[in-house]
C-alpha cells in the first residue's frame, strides 16, 4: 500500500505507525499508572516538503538568526539555585549578547546586558558567576548598584551632558518556570507562560523540576550548526543504527511523538522493551540482563524476572527503590513511566526538558557567532532534592574539548556518556554531508521526525519578521 496516497483503505498522510506495540500500550500494562501528562497524545500532520540546507550551511543565516530568532524567544538562563543569595551572579551568553542574571532580593531575579554603558566593555566575563555588591567596569571603573542603579561615575564634571539617574542598566525580560530563570530580549514578546500554552504549561508544572537540583553538567562544543545538534536529539530513529547497544531495552522505532502549540514538541521511548527491530530475539531475562539505558548506577544487581513478568516491571521497581535511597526521595506516588521512561520535550529555541527520573536531564544548545559550524552542547542531570531538608550540592560545569569523550566527565554515567559520543560523532559528518551534498535539502519521516519539522517551521516563522534590534534608551528601567 501506498501510505502517501491517502486513498481509500490506506492511512492518511501522517497517520501510519509503526505496526508493533505503540508507546501508550505499554505504559498502560505498568502496575503503577501513569499521570495524564504521559497517557495522551498530541500529533499533527504538518506537510512533507524537504528542509532547505542553506539555514545549515549559511554563515549570512546565522547572522540574521541572532537579530530574529533569539531577540524574540524565552531561553533558559540559568537555575535559581545558581543565584541563591542576593548579590549572587550568573553569566549567560547567547550568540554575542551576554547577560548578567542576578538576585537582587529573594523574589527578585534581573537579567542586565552585560556592558558598561561608557564604552562597552563588559561588566563580568562569560561563563563567570559568584556574588556581588556592585558591577563596575574593569576598564575606568564606571559602577551598578545590583539593583541596576547607576552608582559611581569617575569624574563626573567631565560628563555634564550624562544624567546619571537615566543610566541604569537595561535590562531583558525574567520570568522563572520550574526552578528555571528564563530571559527574553523582547519586550512586546507574549508572556512565558503564553509562549509555553496552556498544555504543556500544566504538564511543566506537574513535574515540580523546582525540587530537582543539578548533579552533573558537561558542555562540549560540536562541529556542526546549533539547528543541526539540535535535531539529532529529537527522534528515536537513529536508534538502531547510532546506539545497537541500546535495541535489546529500548522501544524506539515505536517511540510516541507529539507537538504543543509552536513552541513545544515532545518524545516519549519506552525502555525496559525490546526494539521492534529485535523482536523475538531477546527473551524478557535477556533485556533486564542488558539494560544499558539511564543511570544504571543505581541498581547494583539485576535479579531474575519472575515467570510471567516483564523486565520492565523488574526495571521499574528496581530503580524506584535505588533512587529513593540514592536521593533519601519518597517516590511511591510517581509512575512506572517516569521512573524509567525517556520523556523529551523541546522548548524552543534550544533548551530539551527530561523530566523522567532514570533520565532526568536538560540539554542547552547554543550556536557560536563566530563560526556557524559549531555549536555548543550542554548537558544538566538532575536529581530530586532530599525530603528532609539536607544538604545538596549543585555541580559546576565540566568542560571538554571538542576531542574529549563525555565519558570523561566527571559525574557522567559510562554507558550514557558513550550514549552522547556517538550521537554527537554523527554530527559532523552530517555538518560535512550537507556542505557536500547534490541535494539541498533534508527529507523527513512524517511521524518520527515531526519534531524536526515542527521546529524548523517555527524557526521559520521568526526568521520571516523584519530584524529587532533592541534600543537600550527605549528600554524600561527600575
Amino acid at each position: 500500500m501506498n501510505v502517501e496516497t491517502g486513498k481509500l483503505g490506506t492511512p492518511k498522510l501522517g497517520e501510519a505507525r509503526h505496526p508493533a506495540i505503540s508507546t501508550q500500550a505499554i505504559i498502560a500494562q505498568d502496575k503503577v499508572k501513569a499521570p495524564g501528562w504521559v497517557a495522551s497524545e498530541s500529533y499533527a500532520f504538518l506537510g512533507d516538503e524537504d528542509i532547505d540546507t542553506h539555514r545549515y550551511t549559511s554563515a549570512e543565516y546565522q547572522a540574521r538568526e541572532f537579530e530574529r530568532l533569539w531577540t524574540r524567544t524565552w531561553q533558559f538562563a540559568c537555575r535559581e539555585e545558581h543565584i541563591p543569595e542576593v548579590g549572587d551572579y550568573h553569566v549567560y551568553d547567547i550568540g554575542t549578547s551576554s547577560f548578567i542574571i542576578t538576585r537582587v532580593a529573594d523574589n527578585d531575579i534581573r537579567a542586565y546586558y552585560n556592558a558598561c554603558l561608557h564604552r562597552g566593555t563588559k561588566l563580568r566575563a562569560s561563563g563567570t558567576e559568584g556574588s556581588a555588591t556592585q558591577f563596575k567596569c574593569m576598564f575606568h571603573g564606571w559602577s551598578w548598584n545590583i539593583d541596576g542603579t547607576n552608582k559611581d561615575i569617575p569624574c563626573p564634571w567631565d560628563f555634564p551632558h550624562i544624567d546619571a539617574a537615566k543610566m541604569s542598566l537595561p535590562e531583558a525580560s525574567v520570568e522563572l518556570l520550574g526552578g528555571f530563570v528564563w530571559i527574553n530580549m523582547d519586550y512586546d514578546a507574549p508572556t512565558l507562560r503564553e509562549y509555553l500554552g496552556p498544555e504543556a504549561l500544566a504538564h511543566i508544572e506537574a513535574w515540580r523540576l523546582e525540587d530537582r537540583y543539578i548533579a552533573c553538567h558537561v558542555s562540549k562544543p560540536i562541529p556542526a550548526n546549533w539547528k543541526l545538534n539540535m535535531e539529532a536529539f529529537m527522534e528515536a530513529y537513529h536508534v538502531p543504527d547510532t546506539h545497537p547497544q541500546v535495541s535489546p531495552t529500548n522501544a524506539d522505532q515505536n517511540s510516541q511523538y507529539d507537538v504543543y502549540g509552536a513552541h513545544v514538541d515532545r518524545f516519549i521511548s519506552t525502555l525496559g522493551v525490546v526494539s521492534p527491530t529485535k523482536e523475538g530475539l531477546y527473551s524478557e531475562q535477556d533485556v533486564l540482563d542488558q539494560f544499558t539505558v539511564g543511570d544504571a548506577s543505581i541498581v547494583t544487581d539485576k535479579p531474575i524476572v519472575p515467570e510471567g513478568e516483564r523486565a520492565r516491571q523488574v526495571m521499574a521497581d528496581m530503580f524506584r527503590t535505588g533512587f529513593e535511597k540514592a536521593a533519601n526521595a519518597d517516590l511511591s506516588n510517581i509512575s512506572d513511566s517516569e521512573i524509567l521512561d525517556c520523556f523529551s520535550y523541546t522548548i524552543f529555541p534550544n533548551t530539551f526538558l527530561f523530566p523522567g527520573i532514570s533520565l532526568p536531564m536538560v540539554y542547552r544548545f547554543r550556536p557560536n557567532p563566530r563560526d556557524h559550524r559549531e555549536s555548543i552542547y550542554e548537558v544538566l542531570f538532575m536529581r530530586p532534592k532530599p525530603n528532609d531538608g539536607s544538604a545538596y550540592v549543585t555541580a559546576e560545569a565540566v568542560h571538554l574539548t571538542a576531542d574529549q569523550s563525555f565519558k570523561e566527565a566527571a559525574g557522567m554515567d559510562a554507558g550514557f556518556g558513550g550514549i552522547l559520543d556517538q550521537d554527537t560523532d554523527n554530527l559532523r559528518m552530517q555538518q560535512e554531508g550537507i556542505e557536500a551534498s547534490a541535494k539541498h535539502g533534508l527529507t523527513l519521516a512524517n511521524y518520527q521526525e515531526i519534531r524536526v519539522r515542527h521546529f524548523e517551521q517555527t524557526v521559520d516563522r521568526y526568521m520571516s519578521l523584519d530584524a529587532k534590534v533592541p534600543d537600550w534608551k527605549n528600554m524600561p528601567r527600575r
